[in-house]
């Protein structure tokens, strides 16, 4: 049974996600930063292996916010039923 306790995890979780997903965009500016900026060799080197493990992750991230919000509509839907219902 959904509760409003389930409800806020539920929509941390959501929150958490697309912070994420919006972190490992971000690498690929940071990457693009450095190159103009003319940074070290190696550091950038680091940098674009940071960006390619990012881009793995990607396709992942983007999918489980999907599931997390279909997850949370349910539980949603759940409570609103049993508030119609009545005590």
């Amino acid at each position: 049974m959904a509760t409003v306790r389930n409800l806020k995890i539920k929509i941390s979780t959501c929150k958490r996600m697309v912070k994420e997903l919006h972190s490992y965009e971000k690498e690929a500016a940071k990457t693009v930063d450095m190159k103009d900026k003319g940074v070290d060799p190696y550091d950038l080197k680091q940098q674009e292996n940071v960006l390619a493990e990012s881009r793995m992750m990607i396709p992942d991230c983007r999918k489980r916010p999907e599931a997390a919000l279909a997850d949370l509509k349910g539980n949603l839907a759940e409570l609103e039923e049993v508030s119609q219902e009545g005590p």
